[in-house]
């Protein structure tokens, strides 16, 4: 009897134990969380919204071409890219400026390719590495006749264009050059690449890689090679026009004389 006694209050005391536990836990929940256990309510099980700090935007400094007069933007660009023509013509009209300059050295012909491909696998490698190193020398050869060239049709830019171009792109001035006059400088230029073609052996051994291709394949293959370094010629001197543009509008320290100062610095909010 005492033993059943004994037992019950056992029991008694554990689940009088056990009820206050739960109550010390209900009331650690609702001070840690706000939720009442005794009372719960329905929560809401859908994807809480984060609050972030809005990124600050970031505007680049608007042109300033208030103090600058169409005359000063139209020489200043002028300016741009006669430096870009004298410089580019430099560095390219020297032995393997266009060679071991991958940026604009001239390759095989596309459409002659296979040439390439065909002499290489009849153990005419040499032969075929000749003929494009001859491109390459018959163009800087030719290129150093340039300058004049490039600086006669750099005065086609008007006045008009100017400021549309210091608000262009990059290259926009070089671009502009190129649209404008890549016709005139093919007709002015092309006789003084066919000369330097001769004048380095190019046109002769390309006739020999092209009459050794059509007596191995029976084919009848042509092409002007005149016509092909002469583009490729003018191109190279684009591109580096180009580079000397975009560095001169980057690049405060490549400004060298006043005027480019004065109107690339008004790119700068200056």
């Amino acid at each position: 009897m005492r033993k059943t006694i004994l037992l019950a209050g056992v029991l008694l005391f554990s689940v009088s134990a056990q009820a206050q536990i739960l109550d010390i836990l209900k009331s650690t929940v609702k001070d840690k969380t706000g939720i009442d256990l005794n009372n719960p309510v329905k929560t809401n099980t859908s994807t809480s919204t984060t609050t972030t700090t809005p990124t600050k935007s970031t505007s680049t400094s608007p042109i300033n071409l208030g103090s600058l007069t169409s005359t000063q933007i139209s020489s200043g660009l002028k300016e741009a890219l006669n430096l870009g023509v004298t410089e580019g013509v430099k560095k390219l009209g020297v032995t393997d400026g266009f060679f071991k300059n991958e940026a604009v050295k001239i390759l095989m012909p596309e459409k002659l390719r296979k040439i390439d491909t065909t002499l290489r696998a009849i153990g005419l490698g040499s032969l075929a590495d000749q003929g494009v190193k001859l491109l390459n020398r018959a163009a800087e050869d030719a290129v150093t006749e340039a300058t004049p060239i490039f600086a006669n049709a750099i005065t086609s830019m008007t006045i008009t264009d100017a400021k549309n171009i210091l608000l262009g792109s990059n290259n926009a001035a070089t671009t502009y050059l190129q649209g404008k006059t890549q016709n005139q400088l093919f007709t002015a230029f092309q006789p003084k690449v066919k000369a330097s073609l001769g004048k380095v052996g190019a046109d002769s051994v390309w006739k020999s890689i092209i009459t050794k291709y059509n007596t191995f394949t029976g084919q009848a293959v042509t092409t002007d090679i005149n016509e092909y370094v002469t583009t490729e010629t003018i191109n190279g001197v684009f591109k580096m026009v180009a580079q000397k543009e975009s560095g001169i509008r980057d690049t405060p320290a490549m400004r060298t004389t006043s005027i480019l100062q004065k109107v690339f610095g008004a790119q700068d909010g200056k």
